[in-house]
């Protein structure tokens, strides 16, 4: 049911609850930004302050992919778990531990690694919505913005950046299914 609610829930409603929460009331995470205004850092100082600025909108953007990732992996192990071989595994007295990582979780992630694949290619389109309620410096803000101010050399760059990333994670995606499924070759 927890999955369920986050994939329903909009994403930026989900973003400014934890703007509430964790910035406003707890005061434990800065609001927006994607560093400190006014300080001067450098090293690792610097690294840890973009990584403060970053838990909210990963937390945002994770709590919903987490959410899509949960019940495509629950509907595909309930279908894999009813298939011949993983009734002969059980036939033959394999421990229900083993079946259940070997056989059917094995067999249940060639369509999460698919749709993993996909929405790789999305996310790194950018996320508007996210980048707007933290006020993050994204490719989906620049996008957004190219396109209100008509300036179409950027947006075709945007356009041409998120392509050749797409493709990158297809080719990525491709080469998983030759590490998780063995009958899958990996051949030029």
């Amino acid at each position: 049911m927890l999955a369920l609610a986050f994939y329903a829930t909009p994403l930026f409603w989900v973003g400014l609850m934890l703007v509430l929460l964790f910035s406003v009331t707890l005061e434990w995470l800065p609001s927006f930004g994607m560093a400190s205004v006014g300080v001067e850092m450098s090293g690792l100082e610097a690294v840890l302050d973009v990584g403060r600025h970053l838990i909210l909108p990963g937390l945002t953007l994770g709590l919903f992919y987490v959410a899509v990732y949960a019940r495509l992996t629950r509907a595909t192990m309930l279908e894999v778990a009813d298939q011949d071989f993983v009734k002969t595994a059980r036939a033959k007295g394999v421990p229900e531990g083993r079946i259940l990582r070997r056989h059917i979780l094995r067999n249940a992630l060639l369509p999460v690694i698919t749709f993993a694949g996909i929405q790789a290619g999305q996310l790194v389109g950018g996320s508007i919505l996210v980048e707007t309620v933290f006020a993050w410096p994204g490719i989906g803000r620049l996008a957004f913005e190219a396109l209100l101010a008509r300036d179409y050399q950027v947006l075709m760059g945007v356009f041409f950046c998120t392509s050749v990333m797409v493709v990158l994670f297809n080719l990525v995606t491709d080469l998983l299914y030759a590490l998780v499924d063995p009958r899958v070759e990996a051949s030029a």
